[in-house]
């Protein structure tokens, strides 16, 4: 079950109006009392004079607001409504009357066996969920004491879900960015816009700060997003504040709607990207400009993030919880850099991907954040490289990134649920998910180059390589084979003798990297670790004949590892003879 509790408003009847009206698209059906204060209240839903018994119950709930005067909060209209999952049975009106019940006392609006609680109905126009409105002023006439009242009722709702056997809903802890209103949706719906202008802005925000290195950095990045950016000056001419708005997005006076970084999301205002920009430290050469590191495209930067996420996931699965943390943030703005500069076949699934574990990366662990130093790194070295275009070399390395992400999004989908952290958790399984189906796009290309390489190689030497995985792993080695891109990996395991490695060893080294068991497809994970530790292209060259028709590896010095030094070639006899052929 989840609980809304919305802004305290001042119209007692007007709400009362919306509960027994049709609602905003006639879907509220048979609007009736299912409770009250003391059982007694008037239930227009079912009075023949359904207007005139509005007007008695409006009355009634305001009575004490009245009596108190001046006393009266300001907003003393409370409303909440409590809705069940889908998933849960439909429950009797008896039932909801419980529960309402059972809210109001929680949240301090009417507490168990108060004789001065609050005035309070509990309208039901729906199969799974109901509305509870209470005017907050007391019998004593003072104001009810329902502060923290969200955090008691959800508490209370996880009770009920237990012992009426319903769902357990996913709940925060209050760490999440804040939700546009339903005047922010119906407004993006009627410009034909998926997200409303705060969800936009958030993921404008979130870009800009992907890896940079200094405020300039960050506002003249924002600048560039197209968004317009007003900043907050103290006195003494520093900036303490900044908000932003969408070109275009006014309101009825004609006005820019902006946002503060607070409003889009807490780890977004500007206290909190200054103390994010200070941590990191990035080097001041980098920041300027004045002596730029030398760029080497985008599968070059692409490669070295696999290295950086690969040790986010062991700080991740360490005991540092800071550190773990810490990791999360990197992770979010190395997602954000895969977005931006993303291959347009691969750029919906990895912003979404993004903007998904946007979520996961805040909580109450407090972010130790001198340890995402090297991911907010790499996170830069990519968007400075430039976008990619999805091909060759570039097109496999970005595979070989979202591989890795995956098992980090994975591993940070268990830290969260080993903490009770649901709405992160599953913000994290469904950026997994994301970055499942942009895997699948950027690597059918480089894997169907390496099957069909690994298809040309001779019987006999895929037969070794194939003794050579059952010997390093067994139990998973019938599965592998019977994989549609087992000869990719065959290939592989070709190309990394040919360069001078011990193929036994590598596959060792691969299976004790990172965990196999999450893995859709086997034979996908360890292609890319073999081809990361023993430093092979991300993309295989084309197989060139040799004599005879058989089949042959790329050249030997496109494979190499760095420093390799290759025996001299030996001299052809026609040319220890003077003679040419």
């Amino acid at each position: 079950m989840i609980a809304n509790i919305v802004k305290p408003g001042r119209n007692t009847r007007g709400v009362i109006n919306y509960l027994y009206g049709p609602g905003r698209a006639n879907e509220h059906t048979d609007p009736h009392l299912v409770a009250s204060w003391d059982g007694f209240a008037p239930d227009p839903g079912r009075s023949a004079d359904e207007n005139a018994a509005r007007a008695q119950l409006s009355k009634a709930m305001d009575l004490r607001v009245k009596q108190a005067g001046d006393r009266a909060p300001d907003g003393h209209v409370w409303h909440c409504s409590v809705r069940a999952a889908p998933t849960d049975r439909v429950l009797t009106d008896t039932e909801w009357a419980a529960i309402a019940r059972r809210v109001v006392s929680a949240a301090g609006i009417a507490p168990e066996g108060d004789p001065d609680g609050c005035r309070w109905i509990a309208v039901r126009h729906a199969d799974d969920h109901i509305h509870i409105v209470a005017t907050k002023v007391r019998g004593d006439l003072t104001p009810a004491r329902n502060w923290n009242d969200y955090r008691r009722v959800n508490k209370e709702l996880v009770a009920i879900e237990t012992e009426l056997g319903l769902f357990r809903a996913e709940r925060g802890d209050h760490t999440a960015a804040k939700r546009p209103t339903r005047a922010e949706k119906e407004k993006a719906t009627r410009w034909g816009h998926q997200l409303t202008a705060r969800e936009r802005l958030r993921g404008h925000v979130r870009a800009a700060l992907a890896g940079a290195a200094s405020e300039d950095e960050f506002f003249a990045r924002l600048a560039e997003e197209g968004v317009r950016v007003k900043m907050r000056i103290a006195p003494s001419g520093d900036p303490i504040g900044y908000s932003v708005a969408i070109v275009g997005d006014r309101n009825a006076d004609r006005d820019p709607i902006w946002f503060s970084g607070a409003k889009l999301a807490p780890d977004l205002s500007f206290p909190r990207i200054r103390q994010r920009l200070t941590a990191s430290n990035l080097p001041h050469d980098e920041v300027t400009g004045t002596a730029p590191t030398p760029q080497r495209g985008p599968s070059y930067a692409r490669r070295n993030a696999v290295a950086t996420a690969t040790q986010a996931l062991d700080l991740l699965n360490g005991d540092d919880e800071g550190a773990a943390a810490a990791q999360l943030v990197g992770t979010g703005e190395l997602l954000d850099a895969l977005a931006k500069t993303s291959a347009a076949q691969t750029r919906t699934e990895l912003h979404e991907a993004a903007r998904s574990f946007e979520r996961a990366t805040r909580s109450h662990i407090h972010a130790q954040r001198t340890h995402y130093r090297a991911l907010r790194k790499a996170a830069r070295d990519i968007i400075r490289a430039g976008p990619s275009l999805g091909r060759g070399e570039d097109g496999a390395t970005s595979a070989m990134i979202i591989d890795t992400l995956i098992f980090l999004a994975i591993a940070a989908a268990h830290w969260h649920a080993a903490r009770s952290h649901t709405q992160q958790a599953a913000a994290s399984h469904q950026a997994a998910q994301h970055l499942r189906a942009a895997y699948r796009t950027a690597a059918q290309t480089p894997m169907a180059e390496m099957r069909a390489h690994g298809q040309n190689l001779p019987p006999h030497t895929r037969a070794r390589y194939a003794d050579t995985l059952r010997a390093v792993l067994p139990e998973h080695a019938d599965r592998i084979q019977g994989e549609p891109n087992w000869p990719a990996l065959a290939a592989t395991l070709a190309e990394a003798q040919h360069a001078g490695h011990d193929t036994t060893a590598l596959l060792h080294k691969a299976v004790e990297t990172r965990e196999l068991h999450t893995a859709d497809s086997l034979s996908d994970v360890l292609i890319w670790r073999l081809r990361h530790n023993a430093k092979l292209p991300a993309a295989a060259t084309p197989p060139r004949s040799a004599k005879r028709g058989v089949p042959r590896l790329q050249s030997t010095a496109a494979i190499q590892p760095p420093n390799y030094n290759p025996p001299p070639s030996p001299t052809p006899p026609s040319a220890r003879s003077g003679r040419s052929r």
